[in-house]
């Protein structure tokens, strides 16, 4: 009998214990955030508490030992991500106020003449010319001009108009030919100057002269140097 009571106090008192050490954890945090302390405390008032004749179950407690494991194994690659964004953001903004007053080319073949008058451009060969031309065109397809470049080596080549109409967008085209006479293709480039970062989107952006778009940080080919 005595035993039996013993029993049923103890009981009693585990889940008074329990109950009052769950009404505890929750006040402070909810169940996604408990920690390892948090079950570890659980776990001795369960042990502590339990009943001589009916144990608690070993196997059932290694699976609540893993599963608060895991849990508490995802909440800190959560932190080590968000701090990583956090880096990358940094980072991004860094690179991005880097090119402020520079010119940056980015995929296109648009020229654009500004206040002066004056469009730069730029382009890649793949391999080396003998006789490079670039043809300006109007913005109605007409020719505005032919440049005789001559021969250029393989890489980034870059040239300058002066003829241009100011705010004017021209557009233009490059045929060029190595010294057998086999064409060689270029890729052109639209060069703009950058006047400033936007940061009101995810990710920061650049304030370009001619352009009412702001344009992405991924979307720079090459930096060419310092705008005129």
């Amino acid at each position: 009998m005595t035993s039996l009571a013993t029993s049923t106090a103890s009981s009693a008192n585990a889940t008074s214990v329990a109950a009052s050490t769950t009404a505890s954890t929750a006040s402070s945090s909810s169940a996604a955030s408990l920690t390892q302390d948090d079950f570890l405390q659980l776990l001795t008032a369960q042990l502590k508490y339990q009943s001589p004749t009916s144990p608690a179950d070993p196997t059932q407690m290694t699976e609540e030992f893993a599963s608060i494991s895991t849990v508490d194994g995802i909440n800190q690659l959560n932190t080590q991500l968000s701090s990583i964004a956090t880096s990358n953001g940094a980072s991004q903004i860094a690179q991005a106020s880097s090119l402020v007053g520079r010119q940056v080319a980015v995929s296109g073949n648009s020229l654009i003449a500004d206040s002066s008058g004056k469009a730069e451009g730029a382009f890649s060969l793949p391999d080396a010319t003998s006789s490079t031309n670039v043809t300006i065109l109007n913005p109605n397809g007409s020719i505005a001009t032919t440049l005789k470049l001559g021969a250029l080596g393989a890489g980034q080549q870059s040239f300058s108009w002066s003829g241009g109409t100011p705010g004017t967008d021209y557009s233009y085209e490059i045929s060029a030919a190595d010294e057998t006479g086999n064409a060689v293709s270029a890729t052109p480039y639209t060069v703009y100057n950058v006047q400033g970062v936007n940061l009101s989107s995810g990710s920061p952006t650049l304030n370009v002269a001619g352009s009412a778009t702001a344009l992405p940080v991924s979307s720079v080919q090459t930096v060419l140097g310092a705008s005129s």
